[in-house]
């Protein structure tokens, strides 16, 4: 009896799938933010939300869920119904680098890949009287002038890829903890601090305005959002690569059908050439068609923990 009732319990599941999918769209969808409004995800996440909106027929409204280094945001997704009426514009921070909190769900596990959005390139800059104009005097600077060099750690991936820079060049430097990259920004303009890592959106207002100098962009080469700015190839330390990045997740069991009809809105909301000037004026490089499907942002999401988490956990990185 019991083997019947499960056998009926199995089909009862495989018809409400497909009836759950076919009565989809019929109420708003919540794209949820988790960070503060103002900053680089909830402006990229509006852009979004507006014209994923229009392709699907309903509104798409952004939810800000901060905290905990975006942790508490993406725990509401991880405990959302997986009927596709909540998502969430995920990045490294978030669904890699809080491996650093204790979380109550599996970052692995417990949601579903809609898309890759972007790649966020990120910019190493530097006070402007600091006597480095690339990574290359950087580090001869700091060779000469170990633990001198005052770096922000104002997040996971800034004290991922402090230790980074230590490692490639043999040198150590002076993490100086903030709470955000503004205050850090701050600080930095002022000549108090030496070093932040940052994404390029936060930092070219104040490159192009001649207050702090870029040294590098983190990546093997240069980015179409910001050609002006040298890679770290070309800036003297090969392999100091490290970039942010969105990405659309649902929670996990969101059916696949779902799953494709948000991902259509998505890629055509990334081909829209104004969608693409803006986040090209915010430092945003739009990712691959490859990498916009279900399948690439779940194999890149895979290439980021597992190139990661072995760097996070053996430098000991944990949250407040």
């Amino acid at each position: 009896m019991r083997a019947f009732l499960t056998i009926i319990a199995l089909a009862l599941a495989a018809i409400a799938a497909p009836a759950q999918a076919q009565t989809y769209l019929s109420r708003t969808i919540t794209l949820i933010v988790p960070f503060p409004p103002g900053g680089s995800t909830d402006v990229a996440g509006r852009i979004l939300a507006d014209k994923m909106g229009a392709a699907l027929g309903v509104p798409v409204i952004v939810e800000n869920v901060g905290g905990a280094g975006g942790s508490l945001g993406v725990g509401r997704l991880a405990r959302a119904a997986p009927d596709g009426y909540t998502i969430d514009i995920g990045q490294w921070d978030t669904h890699v680098g809080s491996i650093i909190y204790h979380l109550s769900y599996d970052l692995q596990r417990d949601f579903a890949p809609i898309g890759l959005v972007s790649i966020n390139p990120m910019l190493l800059v530097a006070k402007k009287t600091l006597p480095a104009d690339d990574l290359k005097t950087l580090a001869a600077w700091m060779k000469a002038h170990p633990g001198d060099a005052k770096f922000v750690n104002q997040n996971a991936s800034a004290q991922v890829g402090g230790l980074l820079l230590q490692k490639l060049t043999g040198t150590t430097v002076l993490f100086v903890p903030y709470r955000g990259a503004g205050p850090a920004m701050t600080d930095l303009i002022s000549g108090q601090v030496d070093l932040l890592l940052v994404q390029g959106a936060v930092a070219l207002p104040q490159v192009h305005a001649g207050t702090i100098k870029a040294l590098a962009e983190l990546s093997p080469q240069r980015s179409a959002s910001m050609p002006d700015i040298p890679s770290a190839d070309e800036s003297g330390v090969p392999g100091l690569y490290i970039a942010g990045w969105f990405g659309l997740f649902a929670p996990k069991g969101t059916p696949g059908a779902i799953i494709a009809k948000l991902n259509a809105a998505m890629v055509a909301a990334l081909a829209d050439p104004k969608v693409r000037e803006r986040f090209a004026g915010l430092g945003l490089d739009v990712a691959s068609r490859e990498q916009q499907t279900p399948e690439g942002l779940a194999a890149f999401h895979k290439a980021e923990i597992d190139k990661w988490w072995p760097i996070i956990k053996a430098a000991g990185i944990r949250g407040d």
